[in-house]
């Protein structure tokens, strides 16, 4: 698809649809104003009918708008104009995609309102244009056997309107939003995978297959005998109740040598039955998704490749089943970390977090400047925030707010949770160093603070998506996120 900007001459575009923005009440945004002037104020007497009402969301295609070089013009609803925001726009932008995908219109050109520049600058209406674009467009890779449905006919989106003064910054958004877009379907397409194809071998595969003829890229996988060299006896321990192999997959994007370092660690457990201490059926179906943070991570790495970010980025997917075998790990086992810190089991089911603390301990070799870790991690942090908030924890606020930070420029928030001292008290064990689980009391932050004991000594903050990386229900699919919060912070980290 082919994204680009306009910055005058609305009427006279030469695209089959323009896209306006109408407010609640029928109040006509500053472009739609233009277009009903060349049209003999017709958009005028519509809204004077009260055939269109501006409420969020809704739209309206007319054909044939005299004076508009456009064939076809589709009403956007923009809602309450003293409510209209950063987040009310994209609502409409995506809306207003969806309806021109249901048409055989080839090209548009947006003409939305925008809100105040400092919440929709040049650089970030292009990368809205095509991160909204893509996501409405998305296709789950499905696997029936009837006829697949028809993709877009949309070939060409520009938005505007863009000053001459910013269109450097609207076209570099541009670049980084396809980037993002390309980033999100990569995790996507790997998280609604059923668990019998998307393996950790399947991983593997499809890591050394991004890595593939780009010069940047670089892709290390640990099997069985490599992760006990390495002494992971917390990752090995999950992974010992399944007969799918374990992987331990580094993928580095190489800048130079004097460029900082940005680890990011994906849980990667491509399909979780609780182990022994068995989760209920319902909706265990989903337990698919327990993987996105390591297909989060792989798209990240694609990202970094082909905007060639100066920085040097290493992922790190511990890529496991979580089954309840004859060889499983029970309630009560004790296994030894690769840290040397003995961990007692209490609960096999908080296996993400057992996995990750391997994982954490391996980034130590890169001398990271900061270490991100991405898991779906805890069903508490769904009862605390929700599907709207990624939780953060850290060791280090100014790491916290940078991600919160990129969280609100991408609109993919976060929200810091604390992560004191306190909550580590409530992993005590009568016999190995500290257990896997604290309780039910804040349980999303207890499972932050087993991991804050693998992190001494480095800047880290976890990022528990359980609520965020997917829908379950009838809008069953991975939602994508928090690709685009930890892009823009890869982005502005690069800037510096």
């Amino acid at each position: 698809m082919h994204f680009d900007i306009w910055t005058t001459g609305l009427a006279t575009l030469a695209v089959d649809c323009v896209v306006l923005g109408v407010f609640e009440k029928g109040e006509l945004n500053e472009e739609a104003r233009t277009v009903d002037a060349a049209s003999g104020g017709r958009l005028t007497v519509l809204m004077g009918r009260g055939d269109f009402s501006g409420k969020s969301g809704e739209t309206l295609l007319l054909t044939d708008l005299p004076g508009v070089k456009a064939s076809r013009v589709l009403l956007t609803g923009l809602g309450a104009k003293k409510n209209f925001s950063r987040k009310t726009y994209r609502r409409a932008l995506s809306a207003a995609i969806s309806a021109v995908a249901r048409t055989r219109i080839t090209s548009v050109a947006i003409a939305l309102a925008r809100p105040g520049a400092k919440e929709l600058d040049d650089y970030y209406l292009g990368r809205a244009a095509v991160e909204i674009t893509a996501s409405a467009l998305y296709q789950v890779n499905d696997l029936k056997s009837g006829k697949k449905p028809k993709t877009s006919a949309l070939a060409t989106v520009l938005t505007g309107p863009v000053r001459k003064a910013g269109a450097t910054a609207a076209r570099r958004g541009l670049v980084h939003g396809t980037a993002v877009a390309n980033a999100m379907r990569v995790q996507r397409d790997l998280a609604n995978l059923p668990a019998n194809v998307c393996t950790p071998t399947y991983l593997a595969e499809r890591a050394r297959a991004m890595a593939k003829g780009v010069a940047s890229l670089k892709v290390l996988v640990l099997d069985d005998a490599a992760l006990r060299r390495e002494k992971m006896g917390c990752f090995l321990a999950v992974a010992q109740g399944s007969d799918e192999p374990a992987k331990f997959i580094v993928i580095e994007h190489r800048h130079s040598k004097s460029a900082p370092t940005v680890a990011l660690v994906g849980k990667g457990i491509t399909f979780d039955t609780g182990g022994i201490s068995l989760k209920d059926p319902g909706a265990m179906d989903e337990m698919k998704f327990d993987m996105s943070g390591a297909a989060a991570v792989m798209g990240l790495l694609g990202l970094a490749a082909e905007l060639r970010l100066p920085l040097n980025i290493v992922g790190l997917l511990a890529a496991s089943e979580n089954m309840p075998n004859g060889r499983a790990i029970k309630p009560g086992d004790i296994v030894t970390s690769a840290a040397g810190l003995t961990v007692e089991i209490l609960n096999t089911d908080a296996e993400g977090r057992l996995v990750l603390c391997d994982a954490l301990h391996y980034a130590r070799r890169f001398n990271p400047a900061a270490v991100i870790d991405i898991a779906t991690l805890t069903g508490a942090c769904v009862i605390a925030l929700g599907a709207h908030h990624t939780g953060v924890m850290a060791n280090d606020d100014a790491l916290a707010r940078e991600i919160v930070a990129a969280g609100v420029r991408a609109d993919d928030r976060a929200w810091q949770l604390p992560v004191t001292e306190e909550y580590g008290e409530q992993l005590k064990s009568n016999f190995a160093d500290f257990a896997n689980i604290g309780g039910r009391e804040a349980g999303a932050i207890t499972a932050a603070a087993y991991l804050a004991k693998f992190t001494q000594g480095m800047k880290w903050a976890h990022l528990d998506i359980a609520g965020t990386a997917y829908l379950g229900g009838a809008h069953k699919g991975s939602t994508g996120r928090p690709t685009a919060l930890l892009a823009d912070f890869l982005i502005h980290r690069a800037g510096r």
